[in-house]
């Protein structure tokens, strides 16, 4: 049983299985792959043999995969997609030289696309391609090469290299600014969270030494620039990037009420960032590596403000 269990069932016949339950008949199975009826039946009987059960309810000449054929069918066809993409990028590399970037819409609006014309300079013939997602993307399904991600540097079986840190100023505007006098006043206004970090908050606070559990008066953005409206808008205080908080505080739309300094010494692992992230495979593409080797030598240092 143990042999059984363990031993992989002929690829033909998963091919054939596959098709099988595609098409819920021998014949259909057998016209789309141009054999015999009788030679998909002879492979669904060595699988079913291989893996010592039955996967089709017969009913006449009708058939129907069971609860175990239905199951197997998900992993069967997950693995010819990953064979088939596996394939597919390796033909890829051969034939062009594209790089699928995924960037994070605030680092591609605020950084990244000033200076993209120096990777130009040093390969003028690379087939870039820029995308812009909040959330990382599956790099498979989505066809991406290289994201630029934000967080924290926690993604288990990736590549990550920190580009630069997400310092955040504590922001809102001037009316309830009027209402903080101390960090601890923090616990009666409702927070404006980033929705990929939503410990974010719960770590700036520890550092204030303020307790204040979650209210319903608080609010969660997918977007910085959605969490910068929403700060302008006086919806609720704001944890706002640097670049962000030093336009608004010109123009007195927004204060900081503790200062700009008040979060500069948190751990550096509470403090977000964006960072490079790509699975380590990626890397032998020389066309990938010579843009992530220009990535992480470009000078991507948080811009500061003055007091």
């Amino acid at each position: 049983m143990a042999d059984r269990a363990a031993r992989l069932p002929p690829l033909n016949a998963l091919r054939v299985f596959q098709t099988v339950v595609r098409q819920r008949s021998f014949r259909a199975a057998a016209e789309e792959l141009l054999v015999t009826p009788q030679a998909v039946s002879q492979q669904i009987k060595l699988l079913e043999e291989t893996l010592g059960q039955e996967l089709f309810l017969r009913k006449g000449r009708a058939i129907e995969p069971n609860e175990q054929a239905i199951l197997l069918a998900h992993y069967v066809q997950a693995g010819f997609d990953e064979m088939a993409e596996g394939v597919r990028r390796i033909s890829k590399t051969i034939t062009r030289n594209r790089i699928n970037l995924n960037a994070s819409p605030y680092f591609a609006t605020r950084f990244l696309l000033d200076r993209l014309s120096r990777f130009r300079d040093l390969m003028p013939d690379a087939d870039l391609r820029l995308t812009t997602m909040v959330d990382l993307p599956d790099f498979v399904r989505d066809d991406v090469d290289v994201a630029i991600q934000w967080g924290f540097g926690d993604w288990k079986g990736l590549d990550h290299t920190l580009l630069r840190r997400d310092e955040k100023i504590i922001c809102c505007t001037p009316e309830l600014a009027a209402k903080l006098q101390t960090p601890a006043d923090l616990a009666k206004l409702p927070l404006l969270h980033p929705l990929l970090a939503t410990g974010l908050w719960g770590n700036v606070l520890a550092h204030l030494g303020v307790e204040r559990s979650a209210q319903p008066s608080d609010m969660k953005f997918h977007d910085a620039a959605t969490m910068r409206r929403a700060t302008l808008a006086g919806l609720g205080v704001g944890l706002n990037s640097i670049i962000d908080a030093a336009e608004d505080l010109k123009t007195g739309k927004i204060e900081a009420p503790f200062g700009l300094e008040v979060l500069h010494d948190m751990p550096s692992q509470q403090v977000p960032g964006f960072y490079l992230v790509l699975p380590k495979s990626h890397r032998r593409i020389k066309s990938i590596s010579a843009f992530c080797q220009w990535l992480v030598a470009e000078d991507w240092a948080s811009d500061q403000i003055e007091d």
